[in-house]
């Protein structure tokens, strides 16, 4: 009886690996940065009364997939908070950029922030979050290629230029 048992389980096993398999569907689970934002890591570093402000950045890159698995669309959630700042620092802009660590870049995905609707810091500390920001299908394949090639920052009324900033990990 055992091994009538035995040889039925291998029996099972074999047909299992021998059968042919469904491909499993592309996976759409978003991908998660946690950005630490420095003054010190501006290009060049924020000097001043912004000198030692930080944050941190988590960027939630949302990404829709065909059956072949190419990303065919791309979202991207900002959740920002601030500090450090000196009382009554406004948050004016933020966006990620492609540069590497102490290169410089232009602008690639903006978050929608403006001087508009800023973000003020009335005691030195703010945060923001901008959800389903379209980031588009090959601006989130470069990102998703060589993170560690682009960074996000956030600029001020005193630093209009980008006052805190860190590379996407």
């Amino acid at each position: 009886m055992k091994r009538l048992f035995v040889l039925a389980a291998v029996a099972a096993v074999g047909s299992y690996g021998c059968g042919s398999k469904t491909p499993a569907a592309p996976s759409n689970q978003p991908t998660v940065f946690t950005v630490q934002l420095r003054a010190q890591n501006e290009v060049p570093a924020t000097s001043g009364p912004e000198a030692n402000a930080a944050g941190t950045a988590v960027i939630t890159l949302n990404t829709t997939k065909d059956s072949s698995g190419a990303i065919t669309a791309a979202t991207a959630d900002f959740n920002v908070t601030m500090t450090g700042f000196p009382a009554g620092s406004t948050a004016i802009m933020s966006h990620i950029h492609p540069g590497a660590a102490g290169t410089s870049g232009g602008i690639l995905v903006s978050t929608g922030m403006a001087p508009s609707n800023g973000v003020a810091m009335p005691n030195g500390t703010g945060t923001f979050s901008f959800t389903n920001v379209d980031v588009g299908a090959d601006k989130a394949n470069q990102i998703l290629a060589a993170p560690q090639n682009f960074y996000f920052n956030v600029h001020t009324t005193a630093n209009p230029g980008g006052a805190i900033r860190g590379q996407l990990r």
